[in-house]
């Protein structure tokens, strides 16, 4: 929960514990929670205090419940932002083609040899909702020609093509990409990969190292090597600003709302994520500046910082995915949330509404067992806890996918932490996680 101004007054200096905790400064509603049960404790024992308890009790309630209301304004969405942010997310490029298009040629690229058939076995999606009827009836799939006329059509997610009529034939004159390439899937209801769109799920079939390997720019084998071995879902988002090799899994982009910081390693909020991929890693004309990784890019005009805005608020409007019904075990799951807030001391890190205690800190790989490579890449060296509110959607986990179940991840931190979870506990804190 957001921080928050909570205006308690009229308290006497006996009142100290809450007048140095709590007025003129920012306290959360746990917070507030916590120093009440403090001062019933602390003077529980003595009657003479019962009458300044009661006195208290009023007015902070009255606190708790500003600070409540506070917390639900603030983290209010303006609908016309988010409609902003959602255009943005699925088509704008912030003028990405002077990477995609002039250095990379990989217009003519897909022109020439991509078609349907070659784009949907690494992992782009199309979106059936703006295809013509009958469409996909009419077509050659195996022919480039036709993937030419699903970018005319808008229809390939994450990928904005112009198309224009020259010598009387379509020809794709430009390629951008866009936000949803990787963090937009579908939700294969025509075909595999083919479908509507399924906005902020991150896309674990897209394969960002094949499609870039077949740019002309890209051939000499040092630079192959490296792209192929990244696989599907996979995306090293510093390699090419630190020259290592470490990709991790494509993250989602839901379930942002209220979390503090936006990566693994816990750099900085969606926004700063936002910028730096935008700039960086898409090639778009806007403004980066960060001197902790050493890097101060700038474009006139920027096309990237003034949407940012927007663009944070369709990525906050993106709530998880429910757990489909039938999907986990309805008794095991409660079973689950005993072992996850008890013997499996989960809820210890995966804390809150939104099960991460990125707010507060951050861990290093050491103390959660994990591979350090990635957060030695990072200027904070540390990782944050992952959000488990869709958990159950998007396997292989940890940000190298080296757990590729839940299972696996339970049983990592068992033999990290010598939990001593027994089988059947172990099975329950599954079920549970699946129906986050």
């Amino acid at each position: 929960m957001a921080n928050i101004f909570c205006l308690m007054s009229g308290m006497r200096t006996e009142q100290s514990l809450f007048s140095n905790n709590l007025f003129n400064n920012f306290v959360t509603f746990s917070e507030l929670t916590h120093l009440l049960i403090t001062l019933i404790r602390r003077y529980e024992s003595n009657m003479k205090h019962t009458s300044k308890i009661i006195t208290l009790i009023p007015l902070i309630l009255l606190g708790l419940s500003g600070c409540n209301e506070s917390s639900k304004k603030e983290t209010m969405l303006d609908p016309e932002l988010v409609a902003q942010g959602k255009e943005i997310f699925r088509f704008d490029t912030f003028g990405d083609e002077q990477l995609w298009t002039d250095t990379l040629q990989l217009h003519n690229v897909v022109a020439g040899a991509v078609d349907p058939v070659t784009a949907l076995s690494v992992g782009l999606k199309v979106d059936s909702e703006v295809l013509p009827e009958g469409v996909l009836q009419t077509v050659a799939l195996p022919a480039p020609a036709t993937t030419i006329t699903l970018l005319k059509l808008n229809a390939v997610v994450g990928l904005q093509g112009d198309v224009q009529e020259i010598n009387g034939k379509d020809t794709l004159v430009s390629l951008g990409t866009t936000c949803a390439l990787c963090h937009s899937t579908v939700d294969d209801s025509v075909a595999p990969g083919i479908g509507k769109r399924l906005d902020g799920w991150a896309n674990r079939d897209l394969n960002p190292g094949v499609i870039l390997s077949l740019s002309p720019a890209l051939q000499d084998q040092a630079t192959q090597d490296v792209l192929l071995s990244w696989g599907a879902g996979k995306y090293d988002a510093y390699w090419n600003q630190d020259g290592l090799n470490d990709p991790t899994v494509i993250p989602p982009a839901y379930g942002l709302k209220d979390v503090a910081l936006a990566t693994y390693t816990g750099e900085g909020s969606i926004s700063y994520w936002n910028a730096y991929v935008a700039v960086t890693q898409m090639g778009a004309q806007g403004n980066f500046v960060d001197d902790r990784l050493g890097l101060n890019i700038m474009h006139d005009p920027d096309l990237v910082t003034d949407k940012l805005p927007a663009l944070e608020a369709y990525q906050f409007s993106l709530n998880a995915p429910k757990a489909p019904q039938g999907s986990f075990d309805i008794d095991a799951s409660n079973r689950g949330k005993i072992v996850f807030n008890n013997q499996g001391n989960c809820s210890a890190c995966h804390s809150g509404d939104n099960f991460t205690d990125a707010d507060t800190q951050l861990h290093y790989p050491d103390v959660i067992g994990t591979d350090s490579t990635l957060a030695s890449r990072s200027f904070t060296g540390k990782y944050r806890t992952t959000p488990l509110a869709g958990v159950w959607q998007h396997p292989p986990y940890f940000h190298d996918g080296s757990a590729a179940t839940l299972l696996d991840v339970v049983e990592h931190y068992n033999n990290h932490f010598a939990l001593g979870l027994m089988p059947s506990e172990k099975d329950d804190l599954v079920q549970y996680l699946l129906s986050l």
